[in-house]
């Protein structure tokens, strides 16, 4: 099999355009010549990859098929993109990009510190911020599509390097102002056994939360879950729910919201990790050296 890059960016601009015309015209193309292009890479594969409308409709969707190679086409384009942007970086000067992918958290600030300690003798480097839960960021890492990534998961020391942070998050159940467990100025487990609840959808089930909340989360009444803290304020002000999640992440002052931390206390210690044997880009380098010697 000999997939081209090209073919597989026409395949892309297929998939968003949803019409084999328009994205014919992106791509500066007669309709035939993408349409030849586009049916021989269903015949390298052996599978269809796109549905042609019927009934006079011009639009096109995908395949199953078409929708899993688009997932693997995006990443490889992005790493094919990542990897020549390195290679072509001066060795004089160093410039380029640093890929990070963390979960919602204030830690995120030690990226931020090191990134502005670096720019002033570094300019020409660049952030990428990619945001999911320890599966998404363990993810990236394993497909090289980020350098770094903050995780509060247990590591594999023999798959990752990792870089211990003395910061930590502190828990707490975001609510409104006018709810019940406003008043108190802590939560504790039993508080919350009967009521609705919002919690992060990455999975719980025995770790911390589940522990300190002295209950099987599959026997609370769980409304609903978030990937984004944000996202679950919204809900929280709307009156669905109480949200359980990290502390300095919504800014409550002037809103109808408010945060409680957890008691007992309920912590989570990140790490900033790393593939081992990895070879870094010179940005990438310059960014872990940095990080070191913040975190000493």
């Amino acid at each position: 099999m000999r997939m081209e890059l090209r073919v597989l960016q026409y395949f892309l601009a297929v998939a968003r355009e949803q019409s084999i015309s328009s994205a014919a015209r992106s791509l500066h193309l007669s309709q035939p010549t993408l349409s030849t292009q586009l049916k021989g890479l269903e015949e390298e594969l052996g599978k269809q990859l796109l549905i042609r409308g019927g009934n006079g409709s011009r639009k096109v969707l995908l395949t199953e098929e078409g929708r899993i190679l688009r997932r693997r086409a995006e990443e490889i384009l992005d790493l094919v993109h990542k990897a020549e942007r390195e290679v072509s970086a001066s060795d004089e000067a160093v410039a380029g990009d640093v890929y990070i992918g963390s979960g919602e958290s204030d830690i995120v600030r030690i990226f931020a510190t090191a990134a502005k300690t670096l720019q002033r003798f570094y300019p020409d480097i660049h952030y990428h911020i990619r945001s999911g839960n320890a599966a998404f960021v363990f993810d990236q890492l394993e497909k090289g599509l980020i350098d770094f990534g903050l995780v509060y998961s247990p590591v594999d020391t023999s798959q990752y390097n990792l870089l211990r942070l003395s910061a930590r998050d502190s828990w707490g159940v975001l609510m409104r102002k006018d709810s019940p467990l406003s008043d108190k100025a802590c939560i504790e487990p039993q508080d919350l056994w009967d009521k609705p609840l919002i919690i992060s959808a990455q999975r719980n089930d025995g770790g911390p939360l589940s522990q300190w909340l002295q209950r099987d989360l599959s026997k609370l009444n769980v409304v609903a879950t978030y990937n984004l803290l944000f996202n679950a304020s919204i809900l929280v002000d709307e009156g669905l729910g109480y949200a359980i999640g990290f502390d300095k992440l919504i800014n409550t002052e002037g809103s109808n919201l408010c945060f409680r931390p957890l008691s007992p206390a309920l912590y989570s210690e990140p790490s900033i990790i790393w593939k081992r044997y990895q070879v870094f880009s010179p940005p990438a380098e310059k960014f872990i050296s940095t990080l070191r010697t913040l975190c000493n």
